[in-house]
């Protein structure tokens, strides 16, 4: 037995045996689950983006967009259902053939336009090799193929409108009607035939201004022809041909010889298949006529005004309703066709797309040939004067317009964000909606005022091939930024404008559901019943069930339809229907808000006007006050790259897409940001050499301009990058400043000022360059003299008391001298670390071998001459190594004077680890303590480096086998004489023509004696010898013989005698002076040895100090 299904009871398990619980319990914890995830996936995300997350949205930044047109998920079946089985069907029929219409215009749109207007771009002419014109085209035929069919099927459609038409206005009396069409008029079915006759008409222009495209299927064809008469070379069957070339010339016909519009016009609308006649159906005839007339009324009263929308494109559906009208009934309305003429005076060109500029009166001439006829040629003349005219007075009040739009669009925005901040109260609630309703409808128009200026003047200026001035460029640019400005402040206020987008819909759908409810109780209260009644108000209850609903296109489309029938027999008052229209007509912009200020702001016609682009930027440079505003211009240009993408002529659309990002990267860095960093770099450098007055930096004279404007800037969104101006900049004073540093090391100084400079100036972040710092007297690298130090202590003499080397000869004119500065300077550059290198004990050694080295030299000296210059040598090394510890200090104070208590330094590391700072911290912490330490180390440390050579070198010295040295003390005195013999013959070869072998220094020996003697321990001895004051007595008693036999000659009057007497006794003074200066030399250099002490004093001295440190550590443990 069958069960009812409505009747089934499945109750068969009566008793709860709980798992229904346990199943429900799981899905609930499954669900719990899952909703934790989802929770901590969105506080993921709301993380990552930190504080972009907010009310305000940021054009450049925001990952997602909000999307408020609302889809239609009914179908139009669904969507159109009344009583009214009949104007059910029609309306549907309608609805459905304007919808695709709507869809083939997207298509159009979107797809063919950008593959035809882009067709050739992305290639220069420089980089077009032979045949790869050919190879474009044959990329392109399937894309031609694709065009061919999408107009067929826009043939198709018009003449399926057509016919629809046609058979709804029968002329045909004793034909049956399908509905009533008294009073009725589809105004919105031809406003669409109008837009799709419009997308055949862009076609055509679009191929017809089209050069290249023409020329490159010139050479496609010639190809082909080659190929035909040797297909075997190039790999084709000869039988494919035929048919491919039979393609072609149907592609050439239907696309490419500017027919697309006129063949759909010619279309034959009269089928055998129609019981209705479409050419002879007078009552359609005038309906097509009154529907033109309808819709060009309603536009012609906006057009060029400010409450403009769409009326533009309108007018252009017009036009080609016209054409279509004659071609079908061949009929013209003369007042209509002056009427049409009379705009181009008003508005002298529409932009069709992109940069397709079209004439109306050239197209109603070439259409309709009578028209040509009862057309003055005074009056086209005076059109085409218009134009000219037009652009003249342009250019005069472009700069008005920019000052105005200015003033408009600021005062839009500053109303945006007023209303928006706004709190709704309930009671002015309604209001409040109207108020913002009117504001953004307000953006709509100004947005379509702004495109409409820029659009029409640059389209026309290239299309008359006139030159534009650099003011109207930059007034452009300005206009495009205002139209840019009203695209960002609506997406900047997204998520409120979202709410009110609703609120704002909800609201004027009410007001008109009271509009059409009043009509309805009007025409239920009359009782006199009809079929024309009776489709009245199914009309009105269709419009008002499409009303209660989102605001869709399809259901907007339903209502303009079913209202095209509700409005006959006078259901509504003139006043009613027209606020009725006001109404609808706001809820048709509110609800596509986005969308109509995306496509009005659409700058994707900038691509072929680029060239603009270089001036622009010389202008922001120019005005950097406001420079924040070329965000809107490369905004502008990021609109070029969607229609990009539907390219079909290149192996792929990432070609057009690169040789757009670079032509445009390498115009900003050629106008703006190249000029910037060379101009910033120039202002540090004549900053920092103001010393050197090398221009006039007086700001009263000659003015000064601001760039820090720049570094304001955020940075730049294009294509996959962002320009940050202030990190280019940045980049280009780093490297430039590290390049010329490493060139010129000695400039370090210079680069290091300018480069704090620009930190405090600019405000920006430079990086350090960590080169070996230098200055202009670096002098002699420390590291060089140490590699070479037997070359150096031979060619150099040493001053004790200035502590200075002197080169002892040179070629050039000048003499080089090394002092503790450029010691200084080196241990600076190679760090510290070379102190603890200067006399390493390997040198030592090479060193006390090359002691025993004596031999003749090839200028003769003596054995003595050669002894003392070696112990000079040894001296002068001594010399250095004072040198060195002395230019260790000055480096070490220099570093460490800013540390307030070398004896209490505190640990930084311990510090930063009590207050639990991070670990980079606690780095950087470790970092300066080993630095402090270092320092203090490299400052304290080395005292005792003439100690070190004593103890390294004297048991050397007192060895037995050099027993030979015992009584070296004793050669010291020939020595001196040998020494102060040179040293007086060096000085006076100063004062001689021939300068070789002049030196005025030439401490090297006495610290040579000092260490020598040291090493040896002959102090003592030495001193005994009491060699110094022998030398005093001797001189000092030659003086007094001299001054006595001055004095008894004195009386003779002998004047040769004198004279003699008189050198002899300078001659003394000169001697003695050199032994007076060797000893006073000699007791210094003593000092650095501890020459008051003998080796036995010394080695008691040092065991009573370790004694006393072994006693105090035992204490201590």
């Amino acid at each position: 037995m069958a069960l009812d299904p409505q009747a089934r009871d499945w109750q068969f398990d009566r008793f709860d045996d709980g798992s229904q619980r346990i199943h429900a319990e799981v899905q609930l914890k499954n669900y719990g689950r899952f909703l934790e995830e989802y929770t901590n996936q969105l506080k993921g995300i709301e993380d990552a983006l930190d504080d972009s997350v907010g009310d305000v949205w940021d054009f450049t930044l925001d990952p997602i967009a909000l999307k408020l047109l609302p889809y239609e998920q009914s179908s139009l079946l669904e969507l159109i259902k009344t009583e009214n089985k009949v104007l059910n069907k029609v309306i549907t029929v309608y609805a459905a053939l304007c919808c695709e219409v709507k869809k083939l215009k997207y298509e159009a749109e979107t797809k063919f336009y950008n593959g035809l207007l882009f067709y050739g771009e992305g290639v220069t002419d420089s980089s077009m090799v032979e045949g790869e014109s050919q190879i474009q085209m044959g990329r392109f035929i399937s894309f031609l193929q694709e065009l061919s069919c999408f107009v067929t099927r826009c043939y198709e459609v018009v003449m399926n409108i057509v016919q629809q038409l046609a058979s709804l206005y029968a002329s045909n009396k004793t034909a049956p009607k399908v509905i009533e069409t008294t009073g009725v008029h589809f105004q919105i079915v031809y406003e669409h035939l109008g837009e799709l006759l419009a997308v055949l008409l862009i076609l055509d222009e679009i191929i017809g201004n089209h050069v290249t495209l023409k020329d490159h299927w010139i050479m496609y064809k010639r190809l082909l022809k080659s190929v035909h008469h040797n297909p075997s070379k190039f790999g084709i069957a000869e039988e494919k041909l035929k048919p491919f070339e039979k393609l072609l010339l149907k592609l050439e016909g239907q696309l490419l010889d500017g027919m697309i519009f006129q063949a759909c016009v010619e279309q034959q609308f009269d089928t055998r298949n129609e019981p209705t006649s479409v050419t002879k159906n007078s009552t359609f005839a005038e309906e097509f006529a009154h529907n033109i007339r309808t819709i060009f009324t309603s536009a012609e009263s906006k057009l060029g005004e400010p409450s403009e929308i769409d009326q533009r494109d309108k007018y252009v559906g017009v036009c080609t309703l016209f054409v279509l009208h004659f071609q079908i009934f061949r009929t013209l309305d003369k007042k209509l066709y002056k009427s049409l003429m009379d705009i181009c005076k008003k508005v002298p060109a529409i932009t069709l797309t992109a940069n397709i500029i079209w004439f109306a009166d050239q197209f109603l001439l070439d259409k309709m040939a009578p028209a040509a006829k009862i057309t003055e040629k005074k009056n086209l003349q005076t059109i085409k004067s218009q134009r000219e005219t037009f652009l003249q007075q342009k250019a005069q009040t472009l700069s008005k317009d920019v000052q105005s739009y200015y003033l408009f669009v600021s005062s839009w925005m500053m109303k945006m964000e007023c209303i928006l901040s706004k709190v709704q109260s309930v009671e002015k609630f309604a209001e409040h909606l109207s108020n913002r309703c009117n504001i953004f409808i307000q953006g709509i128009l100004y947005a379509n005022s702004l495109s409409n200026i820029i659009r029409t003047t640059m389209n026309l200026y290239m299309s008359m091939q006139k030159p534009m001035t650099k003011t109207s460029v930059k007034a452009l640019c300005r206009l495009v930024e205002l139209l840019k400005a009203i695209e960002h402040t609506i997406h900047r206020r997204t998520m409120v404008i979202a709410d009110s987008v609703c609120h704002i819909a909800q609201y004027l759908q009410h007001q008109a559901l009271n509009s059409i409810s009043v009509a309805k109780k009007r025409v239920i209260s009359d009782k006199k019943y009809s079929e024309r009644r009776l489709d009245v108000l199914s009309a009105l209850v269709l419009a008002e069930n499409a009303l209660n609903g989102p605001s869709t296109k399809e259901r907007k489309l339903v209502v303009a339809l079913a209202l095209s029938v509700g409005t006959q027999m006078k259901t509504f008052r003139d006043e009613e229907l027209l606020v009725l229209q006001v109404v609808l007509k706001k809820l048709d912009l509110i609800s596509e808000l986005r969308e109509r200020i995306q496509v009005l702001c659409n700058c994707n016609f900038l691509y072929w006007h680029r060239t603009i682009f270089p001036i622009y930027l010389d202008d922001v440079y120019d005005n950097a006050v406001d420079s924040a505003r070329i965000h809107y211009m490369f905004s502008a240009l990021r609109d070029c790259v969607p229609p990009m993408m539907h390219a079909r002529h290149l192996e792929s659309t990432q070609v057009l897409l690169e040789s757009f990002d670079k032509e445009i990267m390498d115009v900003l860095n050629e106008h703006l940001l190249d000029k910037l960093c060379k101009e910033i770099e120039k202002d540090l450098r004549l900053s920092v050499h103001t010393h050197l007055k090398l221009d006039d930096r007086n700001p009263f004279k000659v003015g000064i301009k601001d760039l820090t404007d720049f570094f304001s800037i955020k940075p730049i969104r294009f294509f996959n990058r962002f320009i940050d101006v202030k990190a280019y900049v940045t980049h280009y004073l780093d490297k430039t400043f590290y390049n010329l540093t490493t060139v010129a090391i000695h400039d370090w100084a210079t680069y290091s000022e300018m480069r704090n400079l620009a930190t405090q100036r600019y405000s920006l972040s430079m990086t350090e360059a960590h080169l070996p710092s230098q200055t202009l007297e670096q002098g002699l690298d420390v590291l060089e003299i140490m590699r070479n130090i037997h070359v150096f202590v031979s060619r150099y003499l040493y001053n004790l008391n200035n502590q200075i080397f002197i080169e002892r000869t040179s070629n050039n004119k000048h003499l080089n001298t090394i002092n503790i500065r450029h010691v200084a300077n080196s241990i600076r550059t190679h760090g510290t670390g070379i102190m603890n290198t200067t006399y390493p004990f390997d040198r030592a050694d090479k060193f006390n071998r090359g002691i025993r080295k004596l031999g003749l030299t090839p200028e003769g000296q003596s054995y003595l001459d050669q002894f003392r210059q070696l112990i000079s040598q040894i001296g002068n090394a001594m010399g250095y190594v004072r040198m060195i510890r002395s230019g260790g200090l000055h480096c070490c104070s220099n570093a460490i004077r800013f540390v307030p208590d070398l004896e209490d330094i505190v640990n930084f590391e311990e510090l930063v680890k009590e207050e639990g700072l991070s670990e980079e911290t606690q780095t950087a912490a470790r970092q300066l303590d080993s630095v402090l330490t270092d320092l203090t180390r490299n400052s304290a440390e080395g005292t005792e480096y003439f100690k070190m050579l004593v103890e390294v070198f004297s048991p050397e010295f007192r060895n037995s086998k050099n027993m030979h040295l015992r009584n070296f003390y004793i050669i010291v005195p020939p020595l001196t004489l040998n020494f102060v013999d040179h040293s007086i013959s060096c000085k006076e070869k100063l004062n001689k023509k021939n300068k070789v072998g002049a030196a005025f220094t030439d401490d090297g020996f006495a610290m040579g004696v000092a260490y020598i003697l040291k090493l040896l321990d002959q102090y003592q001895e030495f001193d005994s010898l009491h060699w110094f004051q022998s030398v005093r007595e001797k001189y000092l008693k030659e003086k007094n013989a001299v001054v006595k036999q001055q004095n008894v000659q004195s009386t003779n009057q002998d004047e040769k005698l004198m004279q003699t007497m008189n050198l002899t006794q300078k001659r003394l003074d000169i001697y003695l002076q050199e032994f007076e200066l060797l000893y006073f030399s000699l007791s210094s250099a003593r000092i650095f040895f501890r020459g008051d002490q003998s080796a036995a004093e010394e080695s008691q001295d040092r065991k009573e100090r370790e004694d006393e440190a072994a006693k105090s550590n035992s204490d201590d443990s």
